[in-house]
């Protein structure tokens, strides 16, 4: 869980998590060859629009709270420090 690029991923799996990585990182530098990449494991255009809403939905709310200073509830910090 601590390292997405170590993680036993099937080749489906991998090239969504190395997309979502690429959009959440650096959304500039996203290319035609990502998302050919994601067609080639089997995503069609739906499929690849609902990743690429969800992760900019994710880092949206995430900017939100870290701009505005929202901590983590406590069982989350807990789960956050394993």
């Amino acid at each position: 869980m601590r390292d997405p690029r170590a993680a036993d991923l099937d080749p489906r799996d991998r090239a969504l998590l190395d997309f979502a990585e690429v959009l959440t990182r650096s959304p500039a530098s996203v290319r035609r060859e990502h998302v050919e990449r994601l067609r080639g494991v089997g995503f069609d255009e739906s499929a690849i629009l609902q990743a690429v809403e969800i992760v900019a939905y994710y880092n949206f709310v995430n900017r939100l709270a870290d701009g505005l200073g929202v901590e983590l509830e406590e069982h989350l910090r807990k789960s956050d420090e394993r």
